[in-house]
């Protein structure tokens, strides 16, 4: 495996039933709380909704915040599960070489780390966070992008969720195909194996599960972009907020 850089399928995927608008609110509603409620709440909370994240059926414990900071979402019901064997990452569009990598073709690339803040838009925020993985550039650089192309799409195996960067902004330096996390390994409730992490950006942008880099002409709103949200998603200078963003 390579030494980290410092910053300078074969059948489709099984779509998840979307969670319900009022369904997703009370939940993050229950996620709030449990930030300020005692652990014994909390674990209450979780029981109620289905015990294990990974054993439940409904989705939802995955919007409850736990000891680290990080509150889990997803936009779907459920969400199936991919290990190094099964992972499989697809680079095509408006390219020269598609290609589809594997867990191993991964990690074989130089990996580059960087700690930053994670920021989501909701409010909360876990300082000095771990990623590592393959800078989005390499692949991209990899793949041979055309001169037609503007923007890169990015597809989830969860079956629902999408994300848009322009070009300029996935070669950005601290654009990651994140590998790990806190390092360890990325767990499935983090959006594991491979997830996106776009550092200067709020979190919603960071797609989780990811399976497919499509390289377009224009960007395409994402997931939550066509809910409302930004699409260009600057900590502390979109999304409503006037400050310069973080770096």
């Amino acid at each position: 495996m390579s030494r980290p850089e410092e910053p300078s399928p074969e059948r489709p995927e099984e779509r998840g039933a979307p969670i319900g608008r009022r369904v997703l609110l009370g939940t993050l509603g229950l996620g709030a709380l449990g930030v300020v409620a005692a652990p014994t709440l909390q674990r209450g909370l979780e029981a109620f909704l289905g015990s294990a994240a990974d054993k439940d059926p409904t989705g939802l414990t995955g919007l409850l915040p736990n000891g680290g900071g990080f509150r889990y979402y997803s936009v779907t019901s459920s969400v199936p599960k991919k290990n190094a064997d099964t992972y499989r990452l697809t680079v095509g569009g408006l390219v020269d070489h598609p290609r589809s990598y594997t867990m191993g073709d991964l990690r074989d690339l130089p990996q580059t780390r960087m700690v930053k803040d994670v920021q989501c838009v909701t409010g909360w925020r876990v300082p000095d966070t771990p990623f590592e993985g393959v800078r989005l550039s390499r692949l991209l650089d990899a793949a041979g992008v055309r001169a037609s192309a503007g923007a890169v799409r990015f597809t989830c195996f969860d079956g629902a969720y999408t994300e848009s960067l322009t070009l300029d902004q996935a070669r950005r330096a601290d654009v990651l195909v994140a590998l790990r996390m806190q390092d360890k390994e990325i767990g499935h409730s983090h959006g594991g194996p491979v997830r996106l992490y776009v550092a200067p950006m709020y979190f919603y942008k960071s797609a989780k599960w990811l399976s497919g880099i499509t390289v377009t002409e224009d960007v395409k709103p994402g997931y939550w972009e066509e809910r409302g949200y930004d699409v260009d998603a600057w900590v502390g200078r979109s999304n409503g907020r006037d400050d310069k963003p973080t770096s």
